[in-house]
C-alpha cells in the first residue's frame, strides 16, 4: 500500500508561516564619581534628573539603607533640603529607610512595601526612584521599581565598596527566594549611577574589604596590570587607604562597564558569565551560612578555590596561584571557612551543591569561568569533584590558626 500521498496531504495541513521579528535597543546611562552628593552646592543629582531636558518637574521617591541612615544621621534631612531648594525637583514622599544587608533581599516583603508606596503616591514611568545603599538594597529596590509600570527610572547611589565597583554599576537586580540567590529578578539598566566616595568613610571593616574581592575577581580574568596593582597595594587597601581605594573602584567599575558593553551578551542569554568567576561556591556559602558570611568574603574564598582548580588543570602556574592567594590574604580577605568541610547525605561536600544551583541560574549547560594565565580566562563545562576535595583540604591546612581563616 502506497501511503506517500496521504503523508503529503497531512504535511500540507500543518504548513506554517513565519515572520521573523528583530530589533535592537540602545541603552546608555552615566556612572559618575563624586563627593558629598547632597551638598546644596553639588549640582550632580539635579543635572542627572534633567539629562533628557524634558522641561518639567521631576518627582522622585528615595529609599535609604537603614545602616547608611544610621551611620549618617543628617542624611535624610539633607536629602529633603536638597529637593526643596530646587524648584524643578520634588519628593513624592519623605525618604524611607529599608533594611540593609542581605535581609533586604529575602523574599517579597520589602519589594511589596515599596510597590505599595509607589502606587499610593502615583509615581509614573517617568518618575524617579533613588536607591541609596549597599548592593542588596540596590538589588531589591531596583527589582521593585523595574516591575512597577514595567520600569521606573532608577538612580542608584551605591554606598559600599562592593556596590560602587561591582553590584551598583551593572544591569541586573533581584531578590533571594526558595533558598537560592537572586532567584527572582530582572535585567533593567539604571537611569544613572552616582558613586559618592564620602559614604566609604563609615564602612565597617567587613564592608570595606568585601569589595576588594570583586576587584580581584575581574582583574584576574581581564586585566593583568590591574591585578598587579591590587597585589602591590593589597596591604594598604586592606588598611583603608582611601586614595588607593578610589582608584581601585574607578578601574573596577570601568572594567565591568566595558564587559557589559563589549561582551555581546549584556543580558546574559548564553550560559557563560565571566563576571561570576568564583561565584558558584560563593553563593552556596552565603546561603549555607544563613548570610553570616558576607558576599565579598564568600567570593574571596570562591576565587581561591577556583584558582587552585585552575592551577591543577595547568591553567595557572604555581607562582601565579600563590600570587593570587597571598594578595587576597594580605588585603584581609578570608581563604577558608569551616563550612567548606560540611557534607551532605552520601558524604558529598555540601559546597558542590552550588554547581547545580549555579547551572540553573545561568541556564543551559554548566559553564564555569576560570583564569587561563593572569588577565585571561576560559570556560570549563565540568568540575572534577576530587580536585575540589583537594582544594578544600589545602585551604583548611593553610587556614588553621591564620588571621584570615575567620
Amino acid at each position: 500500500m502506497d501511503v506517500s500521498a496521504g503523508n503529503s496531504n497531512n504535511t500540507k495541513q500543518f504548513q506554517s508561516e513565519e515572520y521573523k521579528q528583530e530589533f535592537m535597543v540602545r541603552h546608555n546611562y552615566p556612572v559618575c564619581f563624586t563627593r558629598d552628593l547632597f551638598s546644596p552646592r553639588n549640582p550632580l543629582l539635579a543635572s542627572i534628573l534633567d539629562r533628557f531636558k524634558e522641561g518639567r518637574k521631576y518627582r522622585a521617591a528615595v529609599f535609604v539603607d537603614s545602616g547608611v541612615a544610621k551611620a549618617h544621621p543628617s542624611l535624610m534631612s539633607r536629602i529633603e533640603k536638597y529637593f526643596k531648594a530646587r524648584k524643578e525637583m520634588e519628593l513624592a514622599f519623605a525618604p524611607v529607610t529599608v533594611p540593609g544587608g542581605e535581609k533586604a533581599k529575602r523574599g517579597w516583603k520589602h519589594v511589596k512595601e515599596i510597590m505599595r508606596l509607589l502606587n499610593d503616591h502615583h509615581l509614573c514611568r517617568h518618575s524617579y526612584v533613588a536607591a541609596i545603599g549597599g548592593g542588596a538594597v540596590l538589588d531589591m529596590v531596583g527589582f521593585a521599581s523595574s516591575i512597577v509600570h514595567r520600569g521606573l527610572r532608577v538612580v542608584r547611589v551605591p554606598t559600599t565598596v562592593l556596590a560602587q565597583n561591582d553590584a551598583g554599576v551593572g544591569v541586573k537586580n533581584g531578590i533571594d527566594d526558595y533558598g537560592a540567590k537572586n532567584f527572582a529578578g530582572t535585567f533593567s539598566p539604571p537611569f544613572a549611577v552616582l558613586n559618592d566616595f564620602n559614604f566609604l568613610h563609615t564602612l565597617s571593616g567587613k564592608e570595606w574589604k568585601g569589595g576588594i574581592a570583586e576587584a580581584f575577581k575581574v582583574a584576574i580574568i581581564k586585566d593583568r596590570e590591574f591585578l598587579e596593582f591590587l597585589c602591590e597595594n593589597a596591604v594598604a587597601l586592606g588598611k583603608r587607604d582611601l586614595p588607593l581605594m578610589e582608584k581601585m573602584i574607578r578601574r573596577c567599575a570601568i572594567l565591568h562597564l566595558e564587559h557589559i558593553r563589549n561582551s555581546g551578551d549584556p543580558f546574559e542569554s548564553g550560559s557563560a558569565r565571566p563576571l561570576d568567576f568564583g561565584h558558584w561556591s560563593a553563593h552556596r556559602m552565603e546561603v549555607a551560612s544563613n548570610y553570616r558570611i558576607g558576599h565579598g568574603q564568600a567570593v574571596a574564598v570562591g576565587i581561591a578555590l577556583d584558582s587552585f582548580y585552575a592551577m591543577r588543570l595547568g591553567l595557572l602556574s604555581r607562582q601565579e596561584f600563590q600570587m593570587i592567594i597571598e594578595a587576597l590574604a594580605a588585603s584581609g580577605l578570608p581563604l577558608w571557612y569551616g563550612l567548606l568541610e560540611k557534607r551532605g547525605e552520601g558524604g558529598r561536600l555540601d559546597i558542590l551543591e552550588g554547581l547545580g544551583q549555579f547551572q540553573e541560574h545561568l541556564g543551559g549547560g554548566l559553564s564555569i569561568t576560570l583564569p587561563q594565565g593572569l588577565g585571561k580566562k576560559c570556560d570549563v563545562h565540568r568540575i572534577e569533584e576530587g580536585i575540589v576535595e583537594e582544594a578544600v583540604r589545602y585551604f583548611k591546612d593553610l587556614g588553621q590558626g591564620q588571621p584570615f581563616s575567620h
